[in-house]
């Protein structure tokens, strides 16, 4: 397997650390809000590399934390009059909400920031004893210009990256590039005692110290979106390489950036969305089929037009699981005929693709073509008369590489409710008394439920529109 690493800046073979497991770290959420569809990108994207680790018989130690200390956070909570930890408590909640709606497996960990303060204190002394990092009446800083690596992640000469620094207000460190590993306590804000004072972790760190304390110094793969390079990564990278006097990370992956009708996703344009809302008007499962859709690293668009489009792939596959069922339900033999073994073996053929692609810097978008050209074939090849054995081989492969990326994951015939049942037999029945005009009037009224009614020689076969 290959992955483009963004530290290289080429594709690499990934080997692990530690033969047979993968340790990855993943940037979560800062747990203020709802989280927005540009979150929601690189969380399906890395939930979907993990399961497919863990498909080619990985071990996978995944952690994605959560950020539940920083100014936005403690400005909302003010706002709100409440604690920052009722916030934090609050959006957790809510991110495994959506997180499960969007079919993203829980994380082996997810360490809040707030939990690991004694981590965090850990190595913030360590690169103050070691001469990285000073305090300024309680606030601590880290010194980039003593890491002679610096900028290597993101690729900028340290000049450039220092013409773009500055001082904010009140602050006395010695270096415009200079960041906050320790943030002395301001009136009313949270706090935690430390040899500098009381007072809470800057950002960067809290990534590093977690990464060291639930997988190793040198884990395996960093990731998350393609805005957190500089400064977040590229901060994380010397903090931890100059504490641990060794490499952090071996691979790091980012995600491309989303654009909302052609333009960035912006407040100030009025086209913010978070994944609640989008779910009001689309399926969870639409979200994730559109974002595994494009190659992770490449921009994507997101619009109306385009999440119609990514339903009625979804619906193209869960219709082709749906007919299968209905053809293996009713099947008149067993086992498969010599053309059906040759066409097993077109299908295993897809199969080799669909891992190749994969393999390829987890080209998600070239796998789906891949499952969408097995759904032709089948269609095309299985039929009411195919054997129990063939259309079983079909239907189990199309769920397993569905699944590998978290899709089809539903039973649809739980969506059909007591009253769409009601009207499916009674359709029924009215076809057994050849009351044609009656058996039409209640497909009509399917139809427009979005109950799509075929009838067949085995009795009504439904799909989803």
């Amino acid at each position: 397997m290959k992955l483009y690493n963004s530290l290289t800046r080429k594709k690499e073979e990934f080997v692990p650390v530690v033969p047979g497991k993968v340790m990855m770290y993943s940037c979560g959420p800062t747990v203020y809000n709802y989280f927005h569809v540009g979150n929601a990108r690189p969380f399906i994207i890395f939930d979907a590399l993990r399961r497919y680790f863990e498909y080619r018989g990985y071990k996978v130690d995944f952690v994605q934390n959560f950020t539940d200390i920083d100014d936005k956070m403690i400005n909302k909570a003010n706002e709100l009059g409440i604690t920052v930890k009722e916030l934090a408590d609050q959006y957790i909640a809510e991110y495994f909400i959506d997180a499960k709606g969007l079919g993203i497996k829980e994380a082996t960990v997810h360490p809040r920031a707030t939990e690991n303060i004694d981590a965090i204190i850990d190595i913030v002394k360590d690169l103050e004893e070691k001469g990285y990092a000073y305090n300024v009446d309680g606030d601590v800083y880290f010194s980039p210009k003593k890491f002679k690596e610096y900028g290597k992640l993101s690729h900028q000469p340290l000049e450039d990256l220092e013409a773009g620094a500055r001082i904010n207000v009140n602050e006395d460190k010695k270096d415009p590039m200079d960041f906050a590993l320790w943030k002395k306590q301001k009136p009313g804000e949270p706090a935690w005692e430390s040899p500098w004072g009381m007072g809470r972790p800057g950002w960067h760190i809290e990534c590093s110290a977690m990464a060291n304390k639930f997988l190793a110094h040198t884990i395996d793969i960093h990731s998350g979106g393609q805005d957190l390079i500089f400064p977040h990564h590229e901060n994380e990278v010397a903090q931890s390489e100059c504490a641990n006097g060794c490499t952090f990370a071996n691979y790091w992956l980012h995600n491309g950036y989303i654009n909302i009708d052609n333009k960035k996703m912006s407040k100030s344009l009025g086209n913010f969305f978070t994944v609640r809302e989008i779910a009001e008007e689309f399926d969870y499962e639409v979200i994730r089929i559109f974002m595994l859709s494009s190659h992770y690293r490449s921009p994507i668009n997101f619009s109306k037009t385009i999440m119609e489009s990514a339903k009625s792939a979804l619906d193209r596959l869960y219709n082709c699981v749906s007919d299968l069922e209905f053809k293996l339900s009713n099947a008149g033999f067993d086992a498969m005929t010599e053309d059906e073994k040759k066409f097993k073996e077109v299908l295993e053929g897809y199969k080799t693709k669909y891992i190749d692609a994969l393999d390829d810097d987890f080209n998600t978008a070239d796998g789906i073509s891949v499952i969408f050209e097995i759904v032709a074939d089948v269609n095309k090849n299985i039929s009411a008369e195919s054997s129990k054995e063939m259309i079983s081989f079909a239907l189990d492969l199309i769920r397993e590489l569905t699944g590998v990326l978290g899709l089809l994951s539903k039973d649809k015939k739980d969506e059909i409710s007591p009253e769409i049942q009601s009207l499916l037999d009674a359709r029924a029945e009215a076809r057994a008394n050849k009351d044609w005009a009656k058996s039409d009037e209640i497909r009509d009224a399917l139809k427009e439920m979005g109950i799509i009614v075929k009838d067949t020689a085995q009795g009504q076969q439904i799909s989803f529109e």
